[in-house]
């Protein structure tokens, strides 16, 4: 059968790095109240120039390079992005523009920090029905720029960034061996809106509007619901945390995943995290700590890798897949 192997990853991040102390300067907060809550140290946050697509066009070229082809060798693009550069078009559209590729499909995903996982099954089911060979799939966001920055609860979580894969159609056997993704778990549930929403919009407000969370109750439904869609996603493949190499979880807060980890019986030696460095980046956040244990070597060849996240709405889901 056909499988959806990751041929390439890449990323960017903008130039300035704000840190939790930098962040005391400008709203009643602190480290120690930050790191304690939340693990997050540091953040990247989009100066000017640097948009959504600017972002996501770098982090397509990074990973282009890695999978040594070129925008030519690609027939879709999908951007998972809450952050987009227009109302329209499609950030993906301006992409595909920035990258010279005049062939072709490209369209946006709109599912939060969910977005990269529900973008990766798309683009899965895209190359598994045989309409495209290549697909580049982006998790890009300038959430800096939707922030309440009076807002201590929320400005101090989140982050700016973009991370990409090239994935490719690749024959193979049809077990759970195989190389690629092998499964998706997705799911949403619109009566939780009013917990992690954004209080303006085109058809609403005519405005932008800011970000707006009911933390603990974000927290409270977290664990429960991420559990719900990897156990699926294990059941459908046959397979168990046990066979489980890496667990690539949305990089929301640390002590959501030291507790989704816990109840599966992960330990946190196989789960990837990079919060500290870069924050929440939204639908950014899974392909950043992807690209990076790739990079550093964490993430080998063959390697069993779990993706997981939930965002506003709420959605949530998981993608299981061989390196």
């Amino acid at each position: 059968m056909i499988r959806a192997v990751v041929r390439g990853f890449g990323t960017a991040l903008p130039k300035q790095v704000v840190t939790n102390q930098d962040l005391e300067k400008r709203v009643d907060t602190s480290d120690e109240w930050i790191v304690q809550r939340t693990g997050i140290r540091q953040r990247y946050i989009a100066g000017e120039g640097e948009t959504t697509a600017s972002l996501g066009a770098d982090a397509a070229r990074a990973a282009l390079a890695n999978a040594g082809l070129t925008a030519d060798d690609i027939d879709l693009i999908i951007v998972a992005t809450s952050t987009p550069d227009n109302t329209f078009p499609a950030t993906a559209v301006n992409i595909q523009n920035r990258l010279g590729m005049h062939h072709g499909f490209a369209f946006d995903v709109q599912a939060v920090c969910s977005g990269f996982v529900f973008a990766m099954a798309t683009a899965d089911g895209y190359i598994r029905g045989g309409m495209v060979r290549r697909a580049l799939v982006i998790g890009a966001e300038t959430f800096s720029r939707i922030l309440d920055w009076s807002d201590r609860t929320t400005c101090v979580l989140f982050g700016d960034g973009a991370g990409a894969v090239v994935l490719e159609a690749t024959e193979q056997p049809g077990t759970c061996a195989d190389r690629g993704i092998l499964t998706a778990s997705l799911r949403s549930d619109g009566a939780h809106k009013e917990k992690l929403y954004v209080d303006g919009g085109p058809s609403t407000t005519g405005t932008v509007g800011h970000l707006r969370m009911e933390g603990r109750e974000v927290f409270k439904h977290a664990v429960g619901m991420i559990t719900d869609v990897i156990v699926s996603a294990f059941e459908a493949t046959g397979t168990t945390a046990d066979d489980l190499d890496w667990l690539v979880p949305h990089q929301a807060n640390r002590r959501i995943i030291e507790g989704s980890a816990k109840k599966l019986g992960i330990p946190m030696e196989k789960v990837v995290v990079t919060v500290d460095l870069h924050g929440n980046t939204s639908a950014a956040s899974i392909p950043l700590a992807l690209a990076t244990a790739a990079a550093d070597g964490r993430i080998k060849k063959g390697d069993l890798v779990m993706l997981e996240a939930m965002g506003g709405g709420f959605t949530w889901g998981a993608v299981l897949l061989r390196w």
